[in-house]
């Protein structure tokens, strides 16, 4: 009873393929060891890590796929008791010209693509979702993105909050995660990266799980200490 501890948090992450300009996405690197690296260094109390899955870097083309993604986890919430685990995702996404992190405050319901997707979709000026109406709807994320920062900038990292995600895939698919959390009592969240060659893959790597632990310390009310909760591995 008393002794179970705080409830779990469970964090789904998700990264992307190649695309126009970029053959070797990093964060299809990081996801995708994702897993592995924080068996070795450990998570946080009470946190569970997820899915990790690499998306197509495509809009509309993509949507089923995306949306299953994001179903899959409903499922698993519903399956659970009356205090079910709390549920993050983690949409991770490159920009090839940044040199910092940059956490994403919002997404746009705009989809402009410099580029066609990797479906051959080239979008201008269409709402993402049309049910929202104009295409200057705003859908902000419910996760404390000033507090997380500035936590992270503490710890040396390279690290700014933005309150623009670009018109391309990775806005495209933030308002779309934006939009389903908001409908299921979830939470979502976008952090762009640069190349690999801007911020070195080890980096970038220490940045993911840093990020993660600084989460389960914002939604289980830990204080933003320098050395987090204890560490226990947890994983789906």
């Amino acid at each position: 009873m008393g002794s179970e501890g705080p409830p779990a948090v469970t964090i789904h992450v998700t990264g992307f393929k190649k695309f126009h300009g970029v053959s070797e996405n990093p964060t299809e690197t990081i996801v995708s060891n994702l897993r592995e690296y924080m068996k070795k260094k450990g998570m946080p109390k009470g946190l569970i890590l997820g899915s990790c899955n690499i998306l197509e870097t495509a809009g509309h083309g993509a949507v089923a796929p995306l949306y299953q993604t994001l179903q899959s986890a409903i499922s698993e919430k519903d399956s659970e008791s009356a205090n079910s685990r709390r549920i993050i995702w983690v949409h991770f996404g490159v920009n090839s010209g940044a040199t910092r992190f940059a956490i994403e405050q919002q997404a746009v319901n705009e989809a402009t693509f410099r580029c066609p997707d990797e479906m051959g979709w080239k979008p201008q000026k269409v709402p993402i979702f049309p049910a929202d109406g104009e295409i200057s709807r705003v859908r902000e994320t419910s996760i404390p993105v000033e507090e997380i920062t500035r936590t992270l900038a503490k710890k040396g990292y390279e690290v700014i909050t933005s309150d623009d995600a670009g018109r391309f895939v990775c806005n495209y698919v933030y308002y779309h995660s934006l939009r389903f959390a908001e409908q299921n009592g979830t939470k979502s969240l976008f952090v762009h990266v640069p190349l690999f060659l801007t911020i070195d893959e080890e980096t970038q790597m220490q940045f993911a799980a840093s990020l993660l632990e600084k989460l389960i310390c914002v939604l289980c009310n830990w204080p933003m200490c320098e050395g987090g909760p204890p560490d226990v591995i947890e994983m789906l």
